[in-house]
């Protein structure tokens, strides 16, 4: 079993079972590959010299669900202006995002681990883009759908896809609460 993050004088510690560390890599590397764009940067010399691509331009909101969480309308009501926004940042955005969860992938390769501030903050990011992705695909949108999902984790029927996803969402929920509290606590201590 995980043994949750804590603040320490070496950093902010925390441990993962060999199981947990490959299931989060994979969960890791999954969210990185839903967020990799699907088109090439263009080759065009002059909108790469500026940081831009004929995605960019072409950019639209996402098709999955689960990636529009993660990348959701900046300007809510105004299907214009979130396109136009989405043009200017969703590249950015992508990039960070890809780049917290591959360092993320990183930082667990090393078990135990003792992060620094900036790795824990990484790491928490990640987390919850991974929740963030489960819970879309569990259907969490209310208090009453996280109530449904304790009921579907309680019944230990791994055997079903949705008891079996609404245990690592738990379990990947667990594992960042521990992380924020530990980083909560590391920066009180700094004060």
């Amino acid at each position: 079993m995980a043994k949750p993050f804590k603040s320490t004088r070496r950093g902010i510690t925390g441990a993962l079972e060999p199981g947990e560390a490959r299931l989060l890599g994979a969960l890791l590397d999954d969210v990185v590959s839903m967020l990799e764009p699907e088109t090439a940067p263009s080759e065009d010399p002059l909108a790469a010299l500026v940081g831009m691509s004929d995605a960019d331009a072409a950019a639209t909101a996402p098709d999955d669900s689960a990636v529009h969480r993660l990348l959701p309308d900046a300007v809510r009501g105004d299907d214009d202006e979130a396109l136009a926004f989405r043009r200017l940042t969703e590249r950015s955005l992508r990039e960070q995002k890809i780049g917290a969860l591959r360092g993320s992938a990183l930082l667990i390769e090393s078990n135990p681990m003792t992060l620094n501030h900036d790795q824990a903050r990484l790491l928490a990011q990640a987390l919850n883009d991974v929740r963030l992705v489960l819970a879309d695909r569990l259907s969490i949108e209310s208090e009453e759908d996280a109530e449904r999902l304790h009921e579907i984790a309680d019944s230990k029927d791994v055997e079903n896809v949705e008891s079996y996803l609404a245990l690592v969402y738990n379990f990947i929920t667990w594992l960042q609460e521990s992380l924020v509290q530990a980083l909560l606590k590391a920066s009180k201590l700094q004060r």
